[in-house]
């Protein structure tokens, strides 16, 4: 029999609870666990969690949403899992949609990939969705990972799940912890699939830990790349080089010229140390000397254009 788990770490997330687990527990088919694990809150989050029917699993010592999803993870007693961050939100359809697709394809994959609506949350604007290609996510799913830096939502089969590894309690790869547990995934041969209906809604807050932290993110991704490149470097060297200037972009806007070179560096050992993906004068440019190519190129941003650095 396949049940069905949502899974919600939560830190100080007694604003945001209300809204999630009303939404999960207004499923025309419902979830079979909803479980809460209480990171060290120093709110009622636990309180609030309990009250709407939530089983709460409490931390000792706070250690980051990674550590309480595979906590979760563990506890659970449901073939398949779900995680999401207590501050978005589900759509009525959601597990009636996963559902389905847990009867007529489960079977095939391990990890089924959801759309959402991307949505500002103080002005309501849509921002996005996800829209992945489901024909490159399934012909290769590490490709793809790799390529799309997949960050936000997914139903796993748990018995899989945990025995890739969850999520990577590396230090390194925090505020970049989903991309990571993509690539990690498809590193272990997880069959991926994908539902283009939109059944959750990812919410822009400003104050989120990924847009209050854009160096750290930048670090982060350096990280997860430079895994991929140990494990899998030969088999997608421009690939991976292409992402890794993309890092260093980010990088240099925030004037890490530690990282920068240490990701330049990382592309030599790859064999691409130059870009193929920017301007021709750039790429150009990284033919020659790519560090002063990146340092030119932000000089100019910052002299030319110096909102964009604001």
């Amino acid at each position: 029999m396949n049940t069905l788990a949502l899974c919600i770490p939560a830190y100080n997330a007694e604003s945001y609870l209300p809204r999630l687990l009303k939404s999960a527990n207004t499923q025309q088919i419902p979830f079979d666990e909803i479980l809460v694990y209480d990171d060290c809150s120093t709110d009622k989050t636990a309180e609030i969690a309990a009250q709407y029917g939530a089983k709460v699993i409490s931390g000792s010592i706070n250690k980051g949403c990674s550590f309480g999803k595979n906590t979760l993870a563990k506890h659970s007693a449901c073939t398949w899992i779900h995680f999401h961050d207590a501050d978005d939100d589900l759509l009525p359809n959601f597990s009636t949609k996963v559902q389905q697709w847990i009867i007529y394809h489960g079977d095939r994959y391990e990890v089924l990939l959801l759309n959402f609506k991307y949505i500002d949350a103080a002005s309501g604007q849509l921002l996005g969705s996800a829209n992945y290609n489901v024909k490159a996510l399934q012909k290769d799913p590490l490709k793809y990972a790799i390529k799309t830096k997949i960050v936000n939502f997914g139903v796993y089969k748990r018995k899989d799940f945990l025995e890739a590894g969850g999520f990577d309690l590396d230090p390194n790869v925090l505020y970049n912890e989903d991309n990571a547990l993509h690539q990690q995934l498809a590193k272990q041969g997880l069959k991926f699939d994908y539902l283009p209906e939109v059944t959750c809604i990812n919410y822009r807050n400003h104050n989120s830990m990924s847009r209050a932290n854009k160096l750290k993110c930048a670090r982060a991704n350096y990280h997860v790349l430079e895994k991929t490149a140990i494990s899998h470097g030969s088999i997608y060297p421009r690939l991976l080089s292409d992402q890794l200037y993309g890092c260093v972009a980010t990088l240099a806007s925030v004037k890490d010229w530690t990282y920068v070179k240490k990701a330049l560096t990382l592309c030599k050992t790859l064999g691409q140390p130059h870009c193929s993906n920017g301007n021709k004068t750039f790429n150009f440019l990284t033919r020659i000397h790519p560090y002063l190519a990146v340092w030119l190129r932000e000089k100019t941003i910052r002299l030319l254009k110096p909102h964009l650095r604001k």
